[in-house]
């Protein structure tokens, strides 16, 4: 059974005063149940409810309310606030319950499960908000207006802020369409990215035109009982969608300056025609609503400077990091296969994507420092002199001093961190500011292992690629000295389709489907065994051929 199916069930047996029974259910099962503890309280506070129970109810959804602030799971949270409402509107606390029904309805919009709060709804047979306008002697303003700011106060996405306005104002209105224009000053144009009841995803018509121009221009409010009648309206919409306008209020929305920054257009009444009440109340919404678009639009763009900032940072960063390869043509593409390893190990462990940026920016800055080493030192063919290796290290307090120099936000400050520290060893033995265990940043073990892995199944001045047994080996053997262990076991577990997935952006092959089943199903770890075990060539033949670039099986 679906929980959804659940819920249903559960609530249909407690309207028909079987509560005892759900109750029993969920007391004898609490093992199932366990993930969905705030759902079953939730249930278990309307059985309570019914049954005049109130100590119960008040501790079941006292209980509750803290659970749901802790989930991000929308089922929940629709369920909590469509019981409230039906507790409300039994007590008769109309207000209460408004801002229930509205708050629920729209976390159905937005997470999609308007069938859900349908079918629930029709169980608890709670009237909607525009039935509760339509059927009271009188319509509290105030409560429009807390549904309103309480919808969108915390809503940043200007196309989800003028949906829920849009959405908002027609219910609060009695109406049946509710259009929120922006005026784009630079382009003297209105323009709606949401039309309520229409299909259009941006709708664009002059600031000067019509009925909405006539406001943006005069700032005057216009309210029409019949729009075929009136010489400033266009029919020409309607010809093209088939919608019949009858009546129409339009008002401007003002910004904090007074500066008209939209309409609101708001059309066809239920209640035959748009009185002097509903222009007050419209003008209230747009009050509240027109500071709430401008910072919408401040965010946006703040939002655009931020991602025009990362995309110069981006591009910096690798500028920096080919300036590398164009110092020793061998090593090209050290760091791009660096920082591709590293990804597949912050997968595995399921990194967020934020620490995954910076750690991909890291490895592909982490031997930024070789720029301040001696050619003869960098692309010397052969051994290093103890000398020579002693200034080649230095490459990493190089790197330091270079990325702290650069000015980054809090966030990018760990790059430096993580960049310097792909030579420190677990157990403290490397360099170069001797870090141990979990003092070496998260991201500068993950640096470690891949830097070495690329480093030892890649070609050089003085030797060709390390058999893939003795490089996993090395891998599997540093775990707990060089190496997290922890970073290490991740390493092991990924997929051989993975690995290979980095090689051949070297040597430009392209993955056969018939191999890439095979890779599919084992790891490093799995080669590295069957290796040691002798028990089959094929699967070292299959990655040999993309691990060394040519087909083995058939030299």
């Amino acid at each position: 059974m679906t929980l959804e199916n659940f819920i249903y069930e559960s609530i249909s047996e407690i309207l028909n005063g079987e509560y005892d029974e759900v109750k029993e259910r969920i007391e004898k099962h609490k093992e199932i149940y366990l993930n969905d503890t705030a759902i079953c309280l939730c249930l278990l506070a309307l059985g309570a409810f019914l049954k005049k129970d109130y100590n119960s109810f008040y501790q079941f959804m006292n209980d509750t309310a803290f659970l749901v602030d802790q989930t991000k799971d929308p089922i929940t949270k629709i369920l909590h606030e469509m019981i409230l409402g039906f507790v409300n509107f039994s007590e008769k606390n109309m207000a209460l319950y408004a801002i229930n029904y509205n708050k629920s309805r729209k976390l159905s919009i937005k997470n999609q499960k308007t069938d859900f709060f349908e079918k629930i709804n029709a169980l608890l047979k709670c009237p909607a908000i525009s039935h509760y306008n339509n059927h009271n002697q009188s319509k509290d303003p105030l409560i429009a207006l807390v549904n309103i700011g309480q919808a969108v106060a915390a809503e940043k996405n200007i196309d989800l802020l003028i949906k829920t306005i849009a959405e908002e104002t027609k219910t609060a209105m009695n109406a049946d369409r509710c259009t929120v224009f922006l005026y784009d000053k630079e382009n003297n144009e209105l323009y709606s990215k949401v039309a309520t009841g229409l299909d259009t995803e941006e709708l664009r018509i002059p600031a000067d035109k019509g009925i909405a121009g006539h406001v943006v221009k005069t700032g005057e409010t216009i309210n029409i009982k019949d729009a075929y009648n009136d010489e400033r309206f266009n029919p020409e919409v309607d010809k093209q969608t088939g919608y019949r306008t009858k009546t129409i209020l339009c008002i401007p929305i003002k910004n904090f300056n007074q500066e008209i920054i939209g309409v609101f257009q708001v059309i066809n009444k239920f209640d035959e025609y748009f009185t002097p009440d509903d222009e007050d109340l419209l003008v209230a919404i747009a009050s509240s609503a027109g500071i709430s678009l401008e910072n919408a639009q401040l965010f946006e763009k703040q939002r655009k400077l931020l991602e025009e900032q990362k995309i110069v940072l981006d591009s910096f960063i690798e500028t920096l990091a080919t300036s590398i390869d164009a110092r020793d043509k061998i090593t090209a593409g050290h760091s791009t296969r660096v920082k591709m390893f590293a990804s597949l190990i912050a997968q595995e462990f399921g990194m967020e994507q934020n620490d995954l940026y910076i750690l991909e920016k890291a490895a592909a800055l982490h031997d930024i420092g070789k720029i301040g080493i001696r050619d003869s030192v960098l692309q010397k063919e052969g051994k290093l002199t103890p000398e020579e290796y002693k200034h080649i290290q230095e490459h990493v307090e190089i790197t330091h001093h270079i990325l702290e120099k650069i000015h980054m936000s809090k966030d990018f400050q760990q790059i430096t961190e993580i960049a310097c520290s792909h030579h420190e060893k677990y157990d403290g033995t490397g360099y170069y500011r001797h870090l141990k265990g979990e003092e070496i940043p998260f991201g500068g073990r993950i640096l470690a292992v891949s830097d070495v892995f690329d480093a030892i199944t890649s070609k050089r001045h003085y030797r060709d690629k390390m058999p893939i047994e003795k490089v996993i080996d090395i891998i599997k053997n540093g775990a707990g000295s060089h190496f997290d262990p922890k970073v290490v076991d991740k390493f092991l577990g990924i997929k051989l389709s993975k690995i290979v997935g980095v090689f051949v952006t070297e040597n430009h092959m392209t993955i056969d489907k018939e191999d890439m089943v095979t890779l599919e199903k084992y790891n490093l770890l799995d080669l590295y065994y069957s290796i040691v075990n002798n028990c089959s060539n094929k699967l070292l033949q299959v990655f040999n051929k993309y691990y060394v670039g040519v087909d083995l099986v058939h030299e």
